[in-house]
């Protein structure tokens, strides 16, 4: 009964403070010896009969005086419960640990990005059960594109007789069949007829990770058969969309694929696996400089030659003042081989899956740590680069962050369930 009064309490005090220069003098003054009465009856630690009495009292006078605040419907306080809800959780996000989803796999293998598992047309599907339980534990969702007749299979690449990749269009989509998105669509043709499968953005794996195992089993043996195929005038060129939103197109090689598709089956099947969700330390860089090898998280709506406003997360291996060079697999800074994590060892050592640091003109839009050059950081900037070298995008193709807009260190990857789950790296 006394923790019941004392609830109460707490409520004729809220509805005081928030009506108190609005309530007429009587309904005041009774409101106020009413708090005092109940406030003495627990200092007291009176009985339950008399704590009875008061709190019937108290709610009287609160009926009168409680204007919007008491009575309350329960519609009301649940919109003020989740109203207060989204205000803590908003300023725990903005001032202390903020959610990150690890999107393409430039810092693999120490952090994953999407990833997918081919499931091959004939092999074994898992089952109800276990797909349910892949969704939960690792974000497997499925994705299928189905012949939509019989024959042979022609997929559109770039190629240039060294290297091929295959060619996505970027159409709108969306997220969860509710939240608008730009996704990427790859199109095959059987016999003139599209069959299309969609996948996000990000997700950069689909030609190591369904296309060549698929098809080819190498990438060595895609570009050989690739020559062959071209060496026999078994193509044909066309021009395809490239964006649906800005019309951009594209002239593309379009090639037979080994085997033949049969309706209603699928060419290609595959999960696609969520990246490493993580929690990102937004207090600490408040206290203190961020420090070469740790995880770097920040915001990029201030670098130019990205031009959009988003969240990167890379290695930091440059702060004010150092010089940096790469030595092919190694990087050194001011002279010397990098230090301050492991993922920089395993790098300039190549030990597998690290495969080293490369040139800045290996990117293909390299600006920066070309062979033999020597880059400085300038003053209130920093430099970052992804541990998988070869395969990112980072300060070699768009130069310096900001250190207004640096975010945070990574803390915790708290999703996909797997063997990375746990204190971030």
């Amino acid at each position: 009964m006394r923790q019941n009064a004392a609830n109460w309490l707490e409520l004729a005090d809220r509805v005081w403070h928030f009506r108190r220069d609005v309530l007429p003098a009587a309904e005041a003054a009774e409101l106020s010896r009413q708090r005092s009465s109940l406030g003495q009856l627990l200092r007291e630690r009176a009985d339950a009969a008399r704590l009875k009495l008061g709190i019937e009292s108290i709610e009287g006078a609160l009926r009168r005086s409680g204007g919007a605040v008491y009575p309350k419907t329960s519609l009301t306080e649940n919109i003020e419960f989740c109203l207060v809800d989204a205000i803590v959780i908003l300023g725990i996000r903005t001032y202390f640990v903020q959610p990150f989803k690890i999107p393409t796999n430039s810092m693999w293998p120490t952090y994953y990005g999407m990833t997918a598992e081919n499931l091959r047309p004939g092999e074994a599907l898992p089952g109800t059960a276990e797909r349910v339980l892949r969704l939960a534990t690792f974000g497997a969702e499925r994705r299928e594109m189905i012949a939509p007749k019989s024959g042979t299979v022609y997929a559109p690449f770039y190629f240039n007789g060294q290297s091929a990749y295959l060619v996505p269009t970027l159409r709108n989509g969306r997220s969860w069949l509710v939240i608008p998105e730009v996704q990427k669509e790859y199109n095959f043709y059987v016999d003139g007829e599209n069959a299309s499968v969609r996948v996000p953005r990000d997700f950069n794996e689909f030609e190591k990770d369904v296309l060549i195992p698929t098809f080819f089993g190498t990438q060595e043996k895609m570009i050989a058969y690739l020559m062959d195929q071209y060496k026999s005038s078994r193509f044909q060129e066309k021009d395809v969309l490239l964006d649906e939103n800005t019309g951009r197109s594209g002239r593309v090689y379009v090639f037979p694929l080994p085997g033949a598709a049969r309706a209603g089956e699928p060419i290609v099947r595959f999960d696609v696996m969520t990246g490493d969700q993580l929690f990102v330390d937004r207090v600490s860089y408040h206290f203190m400089r961020p420090r070469v090898g740790q995880g770097f998280v920040f915001a990029t709506g201030n670098i130019p030659e990205i031009g959009e406003d988003e969240y990167y997360i890379k290695r930091l291996v440059g702060t004010p003042g150092d010089t940096l060079e790469v030595r092919a697999p190694v990087l050194y800074r001011n002279g010397s081989p990098i230090t301050g994590a492991r993922a920089f060892d395993l790098n300039a050592r190549q030990v597998a899956p690290y495969g080293g640091y490369t040139f800045g003109n290996t990117i293909g839009e390299g600006r920066y740590l070309y062979p033999g050059q020597t880059l400085t950081v300038p003053q209130g900037k920093f430099f970052a680069m992804g541990d998988n070298s070869g395969n990112s995008k980072d300060g070699r193709v768009w130069g310096f962050v900001p250190a207004a807009d640096v975010i945070g260190r990574p803390l915790f990857i708290y999703y996909p369930f797997t063997r990375r789950w746990g204190p971030a790296r």
